[in-house]
C-alpha cells in the first residue's frame, strides 16, 4: 500500500504542477477518489483555495496560473484579451489605472469557481462571438510538456506566450484583436479618451493581420471606431489596410448622448473629440 501511495503521489506531481488550481472532476478522471483527496489535504499535499478545487501549494495564487490551467489541463477555450492583453503586450502605459480585472473571452464562460479563487482580480467573460464571425480556434489545447519557449501567433487573433520560470504557455489576443475587444468595450466601460490614447501609440500594429480580423469582425460598431481613431493618428499601418473589403453597414450609429457627429464614419462621439480627425 506505501508503494501504490507513493506511485499516485509521483503521478500527481508529474500531472499537477505547483500552483495550478483544478477542479475535483478533473482529479476524478486521473484516479484520485474524493478519499484519497481528503487525505491528501490532511497530509498538506494538497489545498483547497475554493469550495471542490485543490491545487499543490506554492505561495499565493496569481491569476496567470488559474488561466494557464483552464488553458491546458481544463481544456478550456479561453483567451486572456481586450485591456488585460495590451497590458500584457506592454501598453500598460497608455491604460489608465483602474480596478485590476482579468478579461477573457472565448465562445462558453469559465467555470463559476473562478470567481471564488482568491487571485487578487476580478474575472470578467466576453463572448468573442459579439465582435468574430469566426471563433477562437478550438484545437487540442497546449499542453505544459512543451513549453512556449517563445510567441507563436496564430491565424485567428491569438497567441502565446511564455509566462513563468517554467515558460508555461499562456493565450491572449495579438495586439491587433486586443484593440478591437478593446473598442467593443466603448462607450460603457471603456472611455473615448482611453481608446485615443491607445490607437495613438500601437505603431506597429500587423496590416495583415488586421486585415484579416476586420474582415471577419461582424461588429459595425467596433470597425467604425477602429477606423475613427486610425485616421486620427494616421500610422504607416493603416495606408496598407483594403478599406473597400471590410463591411462598415449603412445608416447612422449614435454611441454617445449630446455628442458631435463625425460622418466621415458616421458615428456620435464626445464633443471634446475632435470629430473632423
Amino acid at each position: 500500500m506505501g508503494t501504490q501511495r507513493q506511485e499516485k503521489l509521483n503521478q500527481l506531481a508529474r500531472h499537477l504542477p505547483e500552483g495550478l488550481p483544478v477542479d475535483a472532476s478533473w482529479l476524478r478522471a486521473q484516479g484520485y477518489a474524493p478519499n484519497l483527496l481528503r487525505k491528501y489535504e490532511a497530509a498538506g499535499w494538497l489545498q483547497q483555495p475554493a469550495h471542490r478545487i485543490y491545487i499543490r501549494p506554492r505561495g499565493p495564487i496569481v491569476w496567470q496560473q488559474a488561466v494557464i490551467a483552464l488553458q491546458t489541463l481544463l481544456a478550456r477555450n479561453l483567451v486572456v484579451g481586450g485591456r488585460t492583453a495590451l497590458d500584457l503586450h506592454g501598453f500598460s502605459h497608455y491604460l489608465e489605472t483602474s480596478t485590476q480585472a482579468v478579461c477573457l473571452y472565448g465562445s462558453k464562460p469559465p467555470p463559476t469557481w473562478l470567481k471564488a479563487l482568491p487571485a487578487g482580480v476580478e474575472f470578467r467573460y466576453r463572448n468573442d462571438a459579439r465582435i468574430f464571425t469566426r471563433a477562437l480556434a478550438s484545437t487540442m489545447p497546449h499542453s505544459l510538456d512543451t513549453p512556449a519557449a517563445e510567441r507563436v501567433k496564430r491565424s485567428d487573433g491569438a497567441m502565446t506566450m511564455p509566462w513563468g520560470p517554467w515558460n508555461w504557455p499562456l493565450t491572449v489576443s495579438t495586439p491587433e484583436r486586443a484593440i478591437l475587444e478593446f473598442l467593443d468595450e466603448l462607450p460603457n466601460r471603456e472611455s473615448f479618451h482611453q481608446a485615443d490614447v491607445l490607437l495613438e501609440g500601437l505603431s506597429t500594429l500587423s496590416p495583415a493581420r488586421l486585415q484579416t480580423l476586420l474582415a471577419d469582425c461582424h461588429n459595425i460598431k467596433v470597425k467604425r471606431l477602429f477606423f475613427f481613431f486610425a485616421d486620427r493618428h494616421a500610422h504607416a499601418w493603416l495606408k496598407r489596410l483594403n478599406r473597400d473589403a471590410i463591411d462598415l453597414g449603412r445608416g447612422k450609429r449614435s454611441l454617445v448622448k449630446g455628442g458631435r457627429y463625425d460622418a466621415t464614419h458616421m458615428i456620435t462621439v464626445p464633443e471634446d473629440l475632435d470629430a473632423g480627425g
